[in-house]
């Protein structure tokens, strides 16, 4: 299976249906992303308690920083893979989709070793008051610290998977992340740990749910077979440097497009912190929702 399998797609099918094909499950994907995040705010609510929903809310910008960075190795790497894959440069298609792999899990683990050491300036930045700062610190350390590193890794693979015409995989694996998420909330926040730990148990939840995410990008890719061009091979082996700054060209403005809109919510969430933690919790809220038509644009150009 795995690229020969996909030929019918990029050479045969109409450009309308391949379209069609390859957009259905990446904005499916985009609105699981989103999905994500709003489950946790739902279930939060569910306490009664506006200040674990504030924590959640001032984490959503650090969050997609993460998906920014997912864009910069998974978009510019998967942009060029279905451009060398066109030209049936093999060898270096898998040496991009290797390049684009490990420069995920480095960016990830740096992001997440940056938030480990430095929570309680970049919490503060971002408006966490005394009542809300124990709430978003947890909720951080799950997500950001723990789950740093799977939830980069799987929405790289996800692109990568779509690069070879494999939407429908890379798809099923977002989505399998964000129902698990659902299920296992209310079972971490409500059944398994005490009364006022609900942010941490939202928090563990979405961490196990990108860890299994993860995991099943890993065995599909697998699957594919040992001739797949993302079953990886010698990590040493360096892409050419014009892939790699074709990489970056597409990448950094992906990942710069996703952070100015975190930017935008950066903003609003400091400019909130004079009214209060309730009025915070409102307007991530408001935010969240703000987010379902710019996902499914998002999803729509990156099929």
């Amino acid at each position: 299976m795995g690229t020969a399998g996909n030929v019918e797609v990029f050479e045969k099918m109409p450009v309308a249906k391949a379209v069609s094909n390859m957009a259905v499950p990446t904005v499916i994907g985009q609105l699981i992303i989103l999905f994500y995040n709003m489950a946790d705010t739902f279930f939060v609510g569910q306490t009664n308690n506006p200040y674990m929903v504030a924590g959640a809310s001032l984490i959503l910008p650090v969050y997609n920083i993460s998906l920014a960075l997912a864009g910069l190795a998974g978009v510019g790497g998967g942009a060029l893979v279905s451009r060398l894959l066109g030209k049936g440069q093999m060898q270096e298609a898998r040496s991009v989709s290797n390049f684009s792999v490990c420069m995920a899990v480095g960016l990830a683990g740096m992001f997440s070793l940056t938030l480990l050491f430095f929570r309680r300036p970049i919490l503060s930045f971002l408006g966490a008051g005394s009542e809300t700062f124990r709430y978003a610190n947890e909720y951080a350390f799950c997500v950001i610290v723990l789950g740093g590193i799977p939830t980069v890794l799987s929405n790289t693979y996800a692109n990568l998977l779509r690069s070879i015409g494999e939407s429908k995989k890379a798809g099923v694996g977002i989505t399998l992340g964000g129902l698990l998420n659902v299920a296992l909330d209310p079972l971490f926040m409500f059944v398994l740990l005490p009364r006022g730990r609900e942010i941490l148990g939202a928090g563990l939840a979405t961490c196990l749910s990108n860890i299994i995410s993860c995991g099943y990008f890993l065995i599909a890719i697998r699957g594919l077979g040992p001739d797949s061009i993302l079953r990886g091979g010698n990590i040493r082996e360096l892409p050419a440097k014009e892939s790699i700054r074709s990489i970056f060209n597409v990448g950094i403005p992906s990942a710069l497009a996703t952070f100015l809109f975190d930017l935008d919510y950066i903003v609003i969430g400091r400019l909130m912190t004079a009214y209060g933690d309730v009025q915070m919790a409102a307007i991530g809220i408001v935010l969240k929702i703000e987010r379902l038509p710019l996902n499914i644009g998002i999803g729509i150009s990156r099929a």
